[in-house]
Parts: C-alpha cells; sequence; structure tokens
C-alpha cells in the first residue's frame, strides 16, 4: 500500500519505533502525546538480542551500541553474597547472532526521538477517536483533531484507547512487587563493569547491569501491598530495612543512590488481550500487551510491533484490513506467549507460593548456564527477526 497517513498516539520507545519504521516504509506519520514533557519511565532497560536486531533494521545500529553496556556475563548470587551461578553471555549472542544492550531509558528515548524525522506533538492528549468508511480522526483535549487512513494507539499500559478496541475495559493487573530503580556510577566495588549481577533472597531482587556512559542501571524489587505509601525521602530508609544483612555490594549500591532520581513503580501487567485491531484502530506495545519486567522483553515487543506493523503495510496489496489482520494474528500470539511466560516468572521471582521461589533458588544453584542462556534464546528467536 501507498499514500498512507498514520496517527500515533503515544511517543513512548513503541510509538517512536512505529513512527521510525513507518516513516522508513514511506508513510506519512504524525506523533501525538498527552504529557507537556517527554520523560522516561524507568532508568533503565535490558534491550535484548530481538530488540536490537529491530534498531538494526532501521539502521540504528550503531547509535544503539554507542548507548547500550556491554554485558558479557550474568552472574546470581544469594542474598550473602555467594554465588550461585555464573553465565557466559557469548554462547547466546552466537547462537541469536547479536548482543543484548541495557541501556539508560534517557539515551533510548533521545535515540528515537532524534531518528524519528517528523514532529512529535506534545500536550495534546486524546479523548476520543472517530472512525468512518475511508478514515479514522483522533480527538484531542485541546480541540486539536488529526485524521489519518489509520491510528495507532500506542498510549502505554493505562491506554485511553485500548477500550474503544476490545469494547470492554481491562484494568493493568498489579504484579504483586514494587521496583525501585536508578541510575548509579559504575564501581568495581560495586559490580563488575561487564556483568549483570543478581542477589536474589527473602522473594526480594536487587540487580545492577551496565549501561552506557559508565553506569549502572540498578533495581530492587520488593512484594508489597499494592498501594504502599512511595515518599522519596524514606526510600534509603525502607530499601535498608528490606535489605538489612544483605551483601556489601547491596548495601553500598543503597548508600550511593540518589533517591530523587529512583523511580518507584508498582508493576503491573495487560493481557493476554482477545484483539489487536478494531477498524482502523491498532494497539501498539503496552497498550496491547503491558509485560512484566521479570523476562526483559516488553521495550522489545513494542519494537516489534512497530517493524511488523510497517512491514505488513508495506508489503501487502490486499487492503488495509488485510495488512492489520496479519498484524494482529502474529503479535496476538507471539505477546500473549511473553506477558504469560513473564507473569509466572514474575510469581516464581517474588514468592506468590514460597515452595516455589525456594525450589528456584536451589535450581539456580544446580543448572547449567547453558540452560539459561538457551531459555532466553527460545524468546529472542521466536521474535519475527530471528
Amino acid at each position: 500500500m501507498q499514500d498512507l497517513k498514520i496517527v500515533v498516539i503515544g511517543a513512548g520507545i513503541g510509538g517512536l519505533t512505529a513512527g521510525i519504521a513507518l516513516t522508513q516504509a514511506g508513510f506519512e506519520v504524525e506523533i501525538y502525546d498527552r504529557v507537556r514533557e517527554l520523560r522516561p519511565v524507568g532508568a533503565g532497560i535490558s534491550l535484548w538480542s530481538n530488540g536490537v536486531k529491530v534498531l538494526n533494521r532501521l539502521g540504528l545500529g550503531q547509535r544503539m551500541a554507542a548507548i547500550g553496556g556491554q554485558m558479557n556475563r550474568m552472574a546470581y548470587r544469594d542474598k550473602t553474597g555467594t554465588l550461585l551461578n555464573d553465565i557466559d553471555l557469548l554462547p547466546l549472542m552466537e547462537k541469536v547472532e547479536q548482543r543484548p544492550y541495557p541501556v539508560a531509558r534517557a539515551d533510548l528515548q533521545a535515540m528515537l526521538l532524534d531518528a524519528f524525522p517528523g514532529e512529535v506533538h506534545l500536550n495534546h492528549r486524546c479523548i476520543e477517536v472517530e472512525q468512518t468508511g475511508d478514515g479514522v480522526t483522533a480527538v484531542f483535549e485541546n480541540g486539536h483533531r488529526a485524521t489519518g487512513d489509520l491510528l495507532v494507539a500506542a498510549d502505554g499500559v493505562r491506554s485511553q484507547i485500548r477500550e474503544q478496541v476490545l469494547g470492554y475495559q481491562v484494568e493493568p493487573q498489579y504484579g504483586g512487587y514494587v521496583n525501585w530503580n536508578g541510575l548509579v556510577a559504575t564501581s568495581e566495588d560495586l559490580a563488575p563493569r561487564d556483568c549483570w549481577v543478581i542477589y536474589v533472597g527473602d522473594h526480594q531482587r536487587a540487580s545492577l547491569m551496565p549501561v552506557g556512559g559508565d553506569r549502572f542501571y540498578f533495581f530492587f524489587d520488593i512484594p508489597l501491598p499494592k498501594g504502599t505509601p512511595a515518599e522519596p525521602e524514606q526510600y534509603r530508609a525502607v530499601l535498608s530495612e528490606h535489605f538489612q544483612g544483605w551483601a556489601e555490594p547491596v548495601q553500598r549500591l543503597i548508600e550511593r543512590m540518589d533517591p530523587t532520581t529512583v523511580a518507584r513503580p508498582e508493576i503491573h501487567d495487560v493481557g493476554p488481550i482477545d484483539r489487536l485491531v478494531r477498524g482502523r484502530v491498532v494497539l501498539l506495545g503496552d497498550a496491547a500487551h503491558a509485560t512484566c519486567p521479570d523476562l526483559g522483553q516488553g521495550g522489545c515487543q513494542a519494537m516489534e510491533d512497530g517493524l511488523v506493523l510497517a512491514q505488513y503495510l508495506m508489503t501487502t496489496n490486499m487492503g488495509l484490513a488485510y495488512a492489520l489482520g496479519r498484524y494482529e494474528g502474529e503479535r496476538k500470539e507471539r505477546t500473549s506467549a511473553v506477558v504469560t511466560k513473564a507473569r509466572k516468572r514474575a510469581e516464581m521471582i517474588h514468592g506468590k507460593d514460597p515452595a516455589v521461589t525456594e525450589k528456584w533458588y536451589r535450581q539456580l544453584a544446580t543448572e547449567s548456564p547453558t540452560d539459561v542462556t538457551d531459555a532466553i534464546a527460545q524468546i529472542i528467536l521466536a521474535g519475527p527477526l530471528s
């Protein structure tokens, strides 16, 4: 198809990637977002090889390599610091034919914004979508109307457009834990500069992952009731209490982090849902399949969405409905599997069934490193660029 005008609602990772892919496919693209200023949600992201391959396809591989961290190993340790498993990631990279790149979200978003050739219209909150036989219009709170041939809803986990596609409301489901995350300067007394280190115990995690700019992306996971008060001035005290007695690098990390720059989301997911398309409106990214971050696949799946959508629109002459049907069929199957697997892993890690979590701790100390990398590879290779 040719000469499509596409309106994208949402300028996060999914919306921007879709905007780039659709523009490169030859379509006219306008991107709108409700915020007054684009700020990344969270400090970092573990961009696994399937997401990196999407950026490679879009001509952004060299830029990604410049901002990504060099992660050559993974190491699991118990809360005292005892090594449970040391995992060489080179076999994984060779199997999937691409290095992963953990990255600061601000760096990734800046790169995608720079790569999108059009204008991103901020302070535009979409309040309604109107469809006709030959077009679709986004109606914004400020009175602006944007009309196109297709509307891409990439407006996040609390999407305002999702209900119009599904015909019913879907509330994000609480994943059972709170995640503190931020950035800190690399230091050998925290972790090796090329290693992702994960401390586990008491159904909690503390993690350090190398990103660009000589920094670690860190996070702490704690199972807590939904709605537990968030008070930044208490972050250090709360983490110190929950991680009391944990290994020295964990204590140093709590001391060195800057609480004023730490994000603290309550983890939610969405899906699997039964449709991604209604007429000329298509769901993409977290609006369709917000994922617990325990597989590191949320951003990667949004990127895959954008590329697959652009490919089907560009390579068929069977009409818009046909292309969107192919997108829906492929992406619903792929993302439903990832959402389900990520939630099961979140429950296993964070003690929904304490016996299952204890079994996982024992398994970490005995399983072959190649079993770990093979499981990661299986997820990566199920994507569109395997």
